[in-house]
């Protein structure tokens, strides 16, 4: 266990329809450096986990709900991916990712992850990768979208697919750590 994000709050953003193993190996990778991880969601109670969009994979405790939320309690936002779980927090929690992204904080998000930050109207100008389904979406909200592991362009930390996400947890523990570090 590394220690590079003791006394970080890192939300975790996510419904049901979450692809598990996106949001489970960056929580493991988060618990694993010292982080604290809130899983918010647009209900309280559970959340229902699929494996490769179809399967049921079991069931995800939530820590609070997004309404409930304030930008100000955490360092960091992780948005993963599964098809069902963006496209549903597309309509109700729109306001907290922009308000994230608007602060400078870092923000991770893998595969249809991104979906919500389309949305929210925040790619403008940046650059990112997503499952490539999603990629015209993406485009038409004004990013430059690529293939590649792991993009980052400042505090959007962005991964293809649960394949990437070796890299994709690397990233998040190294730029999430950078961001506790003083100006």
């Amino acid at each position: 266990m590394t220690n590079e994000l003791h006394g970080s709050k890192v939300a975790i953003l996510a419904t049901d329809g979450v692809e598990r193993v996106e949001l489970e190996e960056p929580l493991g990778a988060l618990l694993g450096a010292g982080a604290q991880a809130e899983l918010l969601s647009l209900h309280t109670g559970e959340i229902n986990a699929r494996q490769m969009d179809i399967d049921p994979a079991g069931t995800f405790t939530v820590d609070k709900k997004v309404a409930d939320a304030r930008v100000s309690d955490y360092e960091a936002l992780l948005l993963p991916g599964g098809t069902m779980n963006p496209d549903q927090l597309r309509t109700d929690a729109v306001a907290f990712v922009r308000e994230f992204m608007e602060s400078g904080k870092p923000v991770a998000t893998v595969c249809h992850g991104p979906w919500i930050l389309a949305e929210a109207g925040v790619l403008r100008g940046r650059r990112l990768t997503s499952w490539p389904s999603i990629r015209t979406d993406l485009r038409n909200a004004g990013a430059e979208v690529v293939d590649e592991e792991v993009v980052i362009d400042r505090q959007l930390i962005s991964s293809r697919s649960p394949q990437d996400l070796p890299a994709f947890c690397k990233a998040i523990i190294e730029r999430f750590a950078a961001a506790l570090q003083p100006a």
